[in-house]
């Protein structure tokens, strides 16, 4: 019974963060005027992704807009757009 509850959190959870990282991609490429591909390719190059892989939590717990704002930062900081 415990293994079940377990399982059932971590899908939970696993659903929780594919929730948020599809939704805040688009809302990224939308506040730096790409297009989604772009921005996908343009976080995976510059660190964004990871740093959104790994502060998901935090993030997702932020309005939209200090999300965004922290991606640019990690992206920008590892060479991206200034």
């Amino acid at each position: 019974m415990e293994t079940v509850l377990k399982k059932r959190v971590l899908d939970e959870e696993m659903r929780d963060k594919v929730k948020f990282i599809t939704f805040i991609i688009p809302q990224f490429a939308r506040a730096v005027k790409m297009d989604k591909q772009e921005a996908y390719l343009y976080l995976k190059k510059y660190g964004g992704l990871d740093f959104l892989f790994e502060h998901w939590w935090t993030l997702h717990t932020e309005d939209p807009f200090w999300a965004i704002r922290s991606l640019y930062e990690v992206c920008r900081d590892n060479g991206g757009l200034k």
